[in-house]
């Protein structure tokens, strides 16, 4: 049985639990930092915040992290870069942008974070090397990436195309999206297969093939003044049949809620 997620302790905190959190929230900061005139070639953006996020993985019988959230962005012509990401932009106008990107992604878990992964080796994050783009057209912002697992621990591929609109009415701005994202069989098979060497009475073994997830979210920010922006996040992924019938999965989606608040300099 999974915990209430309010029991959690802060000995539950894990260094690649917090870099998950910072990725789930950096999209909602990048919002807030939008909302601001458009980058000029010798222009820059700050911005610095702080908030809470709690995400559950779909792992069986794991409980939910709840970790404080410190935000930081820096963003000019040519670079974006935050605590988990960096893009270096060789193509950047007012409406499209090519990128290089680097970023890390909190996927996989701690075993000894549930009784069911007890004798599995942890899963961990991985830095991830590749293109991405971005099309700000009249009816929604568009983003594409591909990148690839460099840090050698699944050796995976992973694309993801976004699409998001955002809403203003006053000191309100909502921004609906809808991620598609497909993981290739490496992928799957490190973070939701099971090993040889893992398998037990009720732990069968579990290769895994690619898969497509899809995720919907809403971000809200509300500005209580020119700099000062306060956010609430919520997403939902619903993973593909390849994640969905792995013997470690007990859920076929996983959630995400953050809230914080972002200066603006």
């Amino acid at each position: 049985m999974k915990r209430s997620i309010y029991s959690l302790k802060s000995r539950d905190y894990s260094i690649p639990a917090a870099l998950t959190m910072f990725a789930v929230s950096l999209s909602t900061m990048t919002i807030a930092m939008a909302q601001t005139e458009s980058i000029g070639e010798d222009d820059s953006k700050w911005g610095l915040g702080a908030g809470v996020t709690v995400i559950q993985k779909p792992y069986r019988d794991i409980d939910a992290d709840i970790l404080p959230v410190p935000l930081f962005l820096f963003e000019n012509h040519r670079i974006s870069a935050s605590i988990s990401k960096v893009d270096y932009k060789f193509i950047s106008t007012e409406h499209v942008s090519l990128s290089l990107r680097a970023r890390y992604v909190g996927d996989g878990y701690d075993a000894d974070k549930s009784p069911f992964l007890a004798g599995m080796k942890d899963r961990k994050g991985s830095v991830w090397a590749g293109s991405a783009m971005t099309w700000k057209t009249n009816i929604a912002d568009l983003s594409a990436e591909v990148i690839g697992d460099v840090s050698g621990y699944s050796k995976g591929t992973r694309a993801k195309f976004r699409v998001e609109r955002r809403f203003t009415s006053g000191k309100f701005t909502l921004t609906p999206r809808l991620e598609i994202e497909w993981v290739d069989s490496k992928f799957v098979d490190y973070y939701y297969g099971v090993k040889t060497s893992e398998v037990r009475v009720d732990r069968k073994y579990y290769g895994g093939n690619s898969s497509s997830n899809v995720e919907a979210g809403m971000r809200m920010d509300y500005a209580l003044a020119r700099k000062h922006i306060i956010y609430f996040d919520t997403s939902a992924t619903r993973f593909g049949r390849a994640v969905k019938e792995s013997p470690i999965v007990d859920n076929p989606s996983q959630t995400a809620v953050s809230v914080g608040y972002i200066y603006r300099f």
